[in-house]
């Protein structure tokens, strides 16, 4: 028997009961009245039981929260590592040094290779870079152009050039490629000259302005500053 046919049964007799009492006045006092209302009582909680029962709701369980995976910890970002800047080589003398040279060119090194071969060709090694350097301390001085081939353009400044333009130059000529490999060791720093600081040279026949400081005097030239 189901909960809700017990309920029934039980609801009808507790009816009945209460009927018969009812209906016959005399035997309501032979009734304990207590007990009558006991049995009411129980058949009440009887019941409401059963209809919380049916009528009772279960609540939904909760839903799982999901554990997400610890994000995995940050590295460190690697820092860029500068890479070394190239030493010039290192030489023995300035012969070695001259003689290490390729025989690759680029417009500097040709305009520099053209004032050292028109200027100093016969003159010591240590003269001919001395003349070189002077070219490249005056692109740096701030007082004359700003690059090799436009100081050694300059109006008025050697003799060899003309309207602007160095006078082209046999290339297989000995006294060129030295003057070339000359060029690039300046260019290169491969070599410190005798000169460091020289701004300007003339041949010993010339005389030099008192204005300037002598810096070196090397093969036929003397170099100021």
């Amino acid at each position: 028997m189901t909960i809700l046919q017990r309920a029934a049964t039980f609801a009808v007799m507790t009816f009945s009961l209460a009927g018969l009492v009812m209906s016959t006045p005399g035997k309501a006092t032979e009734i304990d009245r207590g007990a009558m209302g006991t049995a009411i009582m129980g058949s009440t909680a009887l019941i409401d039981s059963t209809t919380q029962a049916l009528f009772r709701v279960t609540p939904p369980a909760p839903a799982a929260i999901p554990v997400l995976p610890a994000a995995p910890a940050q590295a460190d970002p690697v820092q860029p590592v500068d890479a070394p800047k190239p030493q010039p080589a290192t030489f023995d003398s300035l012969d070695a040094a001259v003689a290490a040279q390729d025989t690759s060119s680029d417009d500097d090194a040709r305009c520099l290779a053209g004032a050292v071969y028109f200027e100093s060709k016969g003159e010591p090694l240590s003269g001919q870079l001395a003349v070189a350097q002077v070219i490249i301390n005056r692109a740096k001085s701030g007082r004359f152009p700003t690059s090799v081939c436009s100081v050694v353009t300059q109006r008025g400044q050697f003799s060899f050039v003309h309207a602007g333009i160095i006078p082209s130059i046999d290339s297989s000529r000995a006294a060129y490629r030295t003057a070339l490999a000359v060029a690039k060791v300046a260019l290169r720093a491969a070599w410190d000259s005798p000169a460091p600081d020289a701004l300007f040279f003339h041949a010993r026949s010339v005389s030099a302005s008192a204005r300037m400081t002598k810096v070196a005097a090397i093969g036929n030239h003397i170099f100021y500053r």
